[in-house]
């Protein structure tokens, strides 16, 4: 990488994370043009980078329909929300191409140990919550439905790569990815309009969302200069 390239890229992801800061005292404001065009934007940076890094290409795929999905999920609208979960879908699917197309994945590990016992618990927790939303999602109950098990095989795709090196950084990822989406159907669909979790909610979905957009770059892009062993 050139030092005009490392440079550009470094103000790249200087101001993805600075779009991401910025966002966090706007997760409870009104949808407005300008709150879901910086919302977007901290992840569409990331995707930039991503691309100026030379990651693989599934990745930047995965970061851009994320980015599309997040800025259905900021417009009002129940069309816009199935946008939304139409991409995340995708970009999950990305993700889960992505981790099983590296040369370090073994699907056969998943079948003994902790990973075993992982998996399990994310089947588990797939069956309670469509047994928890279904009844509760209305309009939106087939896509809720279609999404639990994307979202969820992504997680259980991670369990193929190593924790070691900069993949070790994936399985952390994507369980924050999961933990951000558990939390968001908690506050849309299970919990009721007086809880007062719901006043916390909203800054815990975005740290743990982008943080886990973030790790997933940091465990494609520092191997780069860093392979992992």
């Amino acid at each position: 990488m050139t030092a005009f390239a490392f440079a550009l890229t470094a103000c790249t992801l200087f101001a993805a994370l600075f779009c991401a800061l910025v966002y966090l005292p706007l997760v409870v404001q009104p949808p407005s043009a300008l709150r879901s065009a910086d919302k977007t934007a901290a992840v569409v940076l990331l995707a930039a980078a991503a691309a100026l890094m030379q990651t693989p290409a599934l990745l930047i795929l995965a970061l851009a329909l994320c980015a599309l999905g997040d800025w259905c999920l900021s417009r009002p609208g129940e069309r816009a929300f199935r946008a939304g979960i139409g991409a995340f879908a995708a970009g999950h699917l990305a993700y889960i191409a992505l981790f099983l197309t590296r040369a370090a994945a073994d699907p056969g590990q998943v079948a003994s140990g902790w990973r075993l016992a992982a998996l399990l618990t994310l089947a588990l927790l797939g069956a309670i919550l469509a047994a928890r939303l279904a009844p509760r999602a209305g309009a939106l109950r087939l896509p809720v439905l279609i999404y639990i098990p994307i979202i969820l095989g992504m997680g259980a795709c991670a369990l193929t790569l190593p924790p070691t090196g900069a993949l070790a950084l994936v399985l952390p990822a994507a369980l924050a990815f999961i933990a951000s989406d558990l939390v968001l159907a908690s506050q849309i669909f299970l919990l009721p309009k007086d809880h007062p979790l719901l006043a916390v909610a909203p800054y815990t979905v975005w740290p743990l969302y982008w943080g886990a957009q973030a790790g997933f770059l940091a465990a494609f892009a520092l191997p780069i200069a860093l392979p992992a062993t």
